[in-house]
């Protein structure tokens, strides 16, 4: 029997097996701690580590206003009613002056409200790249972790960039709505290739079979590694029709993968880009330890007044850092 947490500067070890035992409050302050990241999340993530590999990741993406997150709370909302446990990662965009965001997705989804086995969080994208917060991967893993069986990750729907979503997710939902626009840029923009679903949202309108046959065009024309055909689906999320098939269509994409080995291989690859990824971190934080604001300051001016070319500017930077290390 786990005893209470403390509201403030909670022990990280007693709110993991708080959250583990089902508070619910616990749960929420464990998102919380691991998106501010520090020592304490790594201590969390380290604790959690060998309970992860068992939920279900869909990603959610697609272009502003095509009603990404009515989907997400209607796809939420089924799965709950099929006994199913989800949690809901929304990525809003936030302003590039004060760093806030709206935070939205809550107001959108109180459907899910109270239900113990759903839970939905809103993160601000806080100035990352590919419309997803720093912090999803990690939030991700403490949702799989507590023993969600299916994690929605919805990005903002930032364009080019959104392909990133497919490092987080096996699975990646694309949702366009009727009157797709400028053909030729949709392929420009790369979500054909990442894209397993296509869905056509808001099908009770005009446009939406024209919508489907130019995805479906674009799609044979389009190289997939994999013998995985992506369906593409019409739906209305705020009708409630067409969800049910593509649940389902979902489920048959994660047993293609989990049958022919490749969600074993993304697996893998995920970890690699993890650890490369983190490694640069870690390198960067101790490069800016070893380096002074003058130092760095200086180079900028002379960069900016070209009497330094920028790569050798970098080399200058990087043997400060090799200095410090040797001493």
């Amino acid at each position: 029997m786990y005893q209470s947490v403390p509201r403030t500067n909670p022990d990280p070890r007693a709110l993991v097996e708080a959250a583990l035992a089902g508070d619910v409050r616990a749960k929420a302050r464990l998102f919380t701690l691991v998106e501010n990241g520090g020592s304490e999340a790594q201590l969390v993530l380290a604790s959690l580590a060998p309970r992860i590999g068992h939920a279900q990741v869909v990603g959610i993406t697609g272009p502003p206003g095509a009603g990404k997150s009515t989907l997400v709370s209607r796809l939420a909302g089924a799965l709950r009613l099929r006994g199913e446990t989800v949690a809901v990662l929304a990525v809003d965009p936030s302003s590039p002056i004060t760093g806030g965001a709206v935070l939205g997705d809550r107001i959108r989804m109180q459907n899910l409200h109270g239900d113990p086995g759903a839970y939905v969080r809103s993160l601000s994208t806080r100035g990352a790249v590919g419309g997803l917060a720093r912090a999803v991967e990690d939030l991700v893993t403490v949702a799989d972790a507590l023993g969600f069986d299916h994690v929605l990750v919805e990005t903002v729907g930032a364009g080019q960039d959104e392909a990133d979503i497919a490092a987080i997710a096996p699975t990646v939902v694309l949702v366009e709505v009727p009157h797709l626009g400028d053909d030729v840029q949709a392929i420009k923009a790369g979500i054909l290739e990442i894209a397993d679903i296509f869905v056509v949202n808001k099908a009770d309108r005009e446009g939406a079979d024209q919508a489907a046959a130019v995805l479906r065009t674009m799609l044979s024309l389009v190289h997939h590694p994999e013998a995985w055909k992506p369906p593409v689906l019409k739906i209305s999320a705020i009708n409630g029709e067409g969800i049910s098939p593509l649940l389902d269509a979902v489920a048959a994409h994660q047993k293609y993968r989990q049958t022919n080995g490749s969600l074993e291989a993304w697996r893998v690859e995920r970890a690699r880009r993890r650890l490369l990824d983190g490694v640069r971190e870690r390198l960067f934080e101790r490069l800016l330890a070893t380096v002074s604001r003058d130092e760095l300051d200086a180079l900028a001016v002379a960069v900016a007044e070209h009497r330094i070319a920028f790569g050798q500017a970098v080399e200058n930077l990087l043997a400060v850092g090799r200095e410090s290390v040797s001493l």
